[in-house]
Protein backbone atom coordinates (compact mmCIF):
# COMPACT_ATOMS: atom_id res chain seq x y z
CA UNK A 1 0.00 0.00 0.00
CA UNK A 2 1.11 3.67 -0.82
CA UNK A 3 2.15 5.55 1.84
CA UNK A 4 -0.10 8.52 2.13
CA UNK A 5 0.57 11.98 0.08
CA UNK A 6 2.28 14.61 2.47
CA UNK A 7 0.85 17.72 2.93
CA UNK A 8 3.25 20.56 1.64
CA UNK A 9 4.63 23.08 5.11
CA UNK A 10 4.60 26.51 4.58
CA UNK A 11 8.25 26.61 4.16
CA UNK A 12 7.76 24.40 1.31
CA UNK A 13 5.70 26.55 -0.20
CA UNK A 14 7.50 29.67 0.44
CA UNK A 15 10.71 28.08 -1.11
CA UNK A 16 8.61 26.59 -4.15
CA UNK A 17 7.44 30.52 -4.77
CA UNK A 18 10.72 31.63 -4.15
CA UNK A 19 12.18 29.25 -6.79
CA UNK A 20 10.05 30.22 -9.16
CA UNK A 21 10.57 33.73 -8.76
CA UNK A 22 14.21 33.36 -9.02
CA UNK A 23 13.94 30.94 -12.04
CA UNK A 24 11.82 33.43 -14.21
CA UNK A 25 13.12 36.27 -13.16
CA UNK A 26 16.46 35.73 -14.43
CA UNK A 27 18.44 36.07 -11.19
CA UNK A 28 19.78 32.33 -10.84
CA UNK A 29 23.14 31.87 -9.07
CA UNK A 30 25.60 28.97 -9.95
CA UNK A 31 27.38 27.60 -7.27
CA UNK A 32 30.16 26.68 -10.13
CA UNK A 33 32.02 28.29 -12.23
CA UNK A 34 30.62 29.00 -16.04
CA UNK A 35 32.52 26.82 -18.65
CA UNK A 36 34.04 28.14 -20.66
CA UNK A 37 34.16 31.79 -18.80
CA UNK A 38 37.57 32.80 -19.64
CA UNK A 39 37.85 31.83 -23.09
CA UNK A 40 38.06 34.85 -25.49
CA UNK A 41 35.09 35.78 -27.37
CA UNK A 42 34.27 33.54 -30.80
CA UNK A 43 34.26 35.47 -33.90
CA UNK A 44 30.67 34.35 -35.29
CA UNK A 45 28.49 36.17 -38.17
CA UNK A 46 25.11 36.93 -37.84
CA UNK A 47 23.50 33.65 -39.07
CA UNK A 48 25.73 31.60 -36.28
CA UNK A 49 25.33 34.23 -33.65
CA UNK A 50 21.49 33.65 -33.66
CA UNK A 51 22.00 30.26 -34.47
CA UNK A 52 24.05 29.97 -30.83
CA UNK A 53 21.71 32.29 -29.31
CA UNK A 54 18.76 29.74 -30.36
CA UNK A 55 20.24 26.65 -28.91
CA UNK A 56 21.47 28.49 -26.18
CA UNK A 57 17.44 29.78 -25.21
CA UNK A 58 16.15 26.42 -25.66
CA UNK A 59 18.60 25.16 -23.27
CA UNK A 60 17.81 27.63 -20.88
CA UNK A 61 14.29 27.03 -21.50
CA UNK A 62 15.22 23.11 -20.30
CA UNK A 63 16.95 24.26 -17.63
CA UNK A 64 13.49 26.36 -16.55
CA UNK A 65 11.27 23.21 -16.98
CA UNK A 66 13.99 21.44 -14.76
CA UNK A 67 13.44 23.61 -11.96
CA UNK A 68 9.49 23.46 -12.30
CA UNK A 69 10.12 19.73 -12.49
CA UNK A 70 12.11 18.90 -9.46
CA UNK A 71 10.37 21.52 -7.46
CA UNK A 72 6.99 19.91 -8.38
CA UNK A 73 8.61 16.50 -7.85
CA UNK A 74 9.98 17.49 -4.69
CA UNK A 75 6.64 19.00 -3.09
CA UNK A 76 4.78 15.86 -3.58
CA UNK A 77 7.47 13.06 -2.61
CA UNK A 78 6.25 10.72 0.06
CA UNK A 79 10.07 9.68 0.82
CA UNK A 80 11.99 12.53 2.89
CA UNK A 81 15.55 10.71 0.96
CA UNK A 82 13.95 11.27 -2.27
CA UNK A 83 12.58 14.75 -1.67
CA UNK A 84 16.27 15.94 -0.85
CA UNK A 85 17.62 13.89 -3.46
CA UNK A 86 15.29 15.74 -6.21
CA UNK A 87 16.85 19.19 -3.96
CA UNK A 88 20.08 18.08 -4.72
CA UNK A 89 19.15 17.78 -8.49
CA UNK A 90 17.93 21.09 -8.74
CA UNK A 91 20.71 22.92 -7.40
CA UNK A 92 23.06 21.28 -9.62
CA UNK A 93 20.12 22.50 -12.45
CA UNK A 94 20.17 25.99 -10.97
CA UNK A 95 23.73 26.14 -11.74
CA UNK A 96 23.09 25.15 -15.94
CA UNK A 97 20.26 27.90 -15.82
CA UNK A 98 22.35 30.78 -14.90
CA UNK A 99 25.29 29.35 -17.28
CA UNK A 100 23.08 29.41 -20.08
CA UNK A 101 21.44 33.02 -19.00
CA UNK A 102 25.02 34.18 -19.08
CA UNK A 103 26.03 33.03 -22.40
CA UNK A 104 22.58 34.04 -24.21
CA UNK A 105 23.30 37.58 -22.48
CA UNK A 106 27.23 37.73 -24.16
CA UNK A 107 25.27 36.44 -27.33
CA UNK A 108 23.00 39.99 -27.43
CA UNK A 109 20.39 37.92 -27.18
CA UNK A 110 16.89 37.10 -24.53
CA UNK A 111 15.30 33.81 -23.10
CA UNK A 112 11.92 32.47 -24.34
CA UNK A 113 8.80 34.74 -24.57
CA UNK A 114 6.68 31.80 -23.29
CA UNK A 115 9.53 30.65 -19.74
CA UNK A 116 6.28 31.34 -17.69
CA UNK A 117 4.02 28.90 -19.54
CA UNK A 118 6.86 26.00 -19.95
CA UNK A 119 7.20 26.71 -15.97
CA UNK A 120 3.57 25.90 -15.35
CA UNK A 121 3.22 22.93 -17.70
CA UNK A 122 6.33 21.67 -16.35
CA UNK A 123 5.44 22.31 -12.59
CA UNK A 124 2.07 20.43 -13.52
CA UNK A 125 3.54 17.37 -14.89
CA UNK A 126 6.11 17.03 -11.85
CA UNK A 127 2.91 17.05 -10.07
CA UNK A 128 1.27 14.37 -12.37
CA UNK A 129 4.60 12.25 -12.04
CA UNK A 130 4.97 12.57 -8.38
CA UNK A 131 0.99 11.56 -7.24
CA UNK A 132 1.85 8.19 -9.39
CA UNK A 133 4.48 7.45 -7.08
CA UNK A 134 7.97 7.49 -5.75
CA UNK A 135 9.40 5.01 -7.94
CA UNK A 136 7.35 5.99 -11.03
CA UNK A 137 8.74 10.01 -10.36
CA UNK A 138 12.00 8.83 -9.88
CA UNK A 139 11.21 6.84 -13.27
CA UNK A 140 10.34 10.09 -14.83
CA UNK A 141 14.13 11.79 -13.60
CA UNK A 142 15.48 9.09 -15.53
CA UNK A 143 13.68 9.20 -18.68
CA UNK A 144 13.80 13.21 -18.70
CA UNK A 145 17.44 13.23 -18.18
CA UNK A 146 18.49 10.52 -21.20
CA UNK A 147 16.51 12.29 -23.23
CA UNK A 148 18.05 15.80 -22.06
CA UNK A 149 21.43 13.98 -22.86
CA UNK A 150 20.27 12.87 -26.26
CA UNK A 151 19.63 16.88 -26.51
CA UNK A 152 22.59 18.09 -25.61
CA UNK A 153 24.72 16.04 -27.86
CA UNK A 154 22.62 17.16 -30.73
CA UNK A 155 23.49 20.86 -30.07
CA UNK A 156 27.20 19.91 -30.05
CA UNK A 157 26.63 18.61 -33.32
CA UNK A 158 24.77 21.54 -34.85
CA UNK A 159 26.78 24.68 -32.59
CA UNK A 160 28.99 26.77 -34.54
CA UNK A 161 32.70 25.37 -34.46
CA UNK A 162 33.75 28.50 -33.81
CA UNK A 163 31.56 29.00 -30.86
CA UNK A 164 34.11 27.22 -27.88
CA UNK A 165 32.42 29.10 -25.19
CA UNK A 166 28.76 28.02 -26.11
CA UNK A 167 30.07 23.79 -26.36
CA UNK A 168 32.24 24.60 -23.20
CA UNK A 169 28.76 25.18 -21.28
CA UNK A 170 26.53 22.19 -23.15
CA UNK A 171 29.40 19.93 -22.68
CA UNK A 172 29.73 19.99 -19.23
CA UNK A 173 25.81 19.80 -18.64
CA UNK A 174 25.48 16.24 -19.45
CA UNK A 175 27.67 15.03 -16.80
CA UNK A 176 24.91 16.48 -14.28
CA UNK A 177 22.17 14.72 -16.59
CA UNK A 178 23.89 11.50 -16.25
CA UNK A 179 24.43 11.36 -12.79
CA UNK A 180 20.47 12.53 -11.83
CA UNK A 181 19.62 9.65 -13.97
CA UNK A 182 21.84 7.64 -12.02
CA UNK A 183 21.11 8.39 -8.66
CA UNK A 184 16.91 8.36 -9.60
CA UNK A 185 17.70 4.25 -11.26
CA UNK A 186 19.71 3.61 -7.81
CA UNK A 187 16.75 4.81 -5.78
CA UNK A 188 14.31 2.52 -6.93
CA UNK A 189 13.20 3.83 -10.27
CA UNK A 190 11.13 1.97 -12.74
CA UNK A 191 10.51 2.22 -16.60
CA UNK A 192 8.15 4.54 -17.64
CA UNK A 193 5.55 2.67 -20.44
CA UNK A 194 6.73 3.38 -23.89
CA UNK A 195 3.67 5.70 -24.70
CA UNK A 196 4.61 7.67 -21.94
CA UNK A 197 8.31 7.63 -23.06
CA UNK A 198 6.90 8.80 -26.63
CA UNK A 199 4.32 11.68 -25.59
CA UNK A 200 7.43 13.31 -23.42
CA UNK A 201 9.70 12.88 -26.64
CA UNK A 202 6.99 14.83 -28.46
CA UNK A 203 6.34 17.52 -25.66
CA UNK A 204 9.98 18.18 -25.73
CA UNK A 205 10.11 18.63 -29.25
CA UNK A 206 7.69 21.14 -29.60
CA UNK A 207 9.39 23.16 -26.84
CA UNK A 208 12.97 23.30 -28.55
CA UNK A 209 11.11 23.95 -31.62
CA UNK A 210 9.04 27.43 -30.31
CA UNK A 211 11.66 28.65 -28.16
CA UNK A 212 13.93 28.56 -30.48
CA UNK A 213 12.08 30.83 -31.85
CA UNK A 214 10.61 32.53 -29.04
Amino acid sequence: MASPLPSPSIDDLIAGFDRALRTLSGVATSSRPVPGAGLPPPELDETERRHAAGLMRVNHTGEVCAQALYAAQALVARDPDVKARFASAARDEEDHLAWTQSRLEELRDRPSLLNPLWYAGSFAIGVAAGLAGDRVNLGFVVETERQVEEHLTGHMDSLPPADAKSRAIVERMPDDESRHGAMAQAAGAVPLPRPVRDAMRVAAGIMKAVAYRL
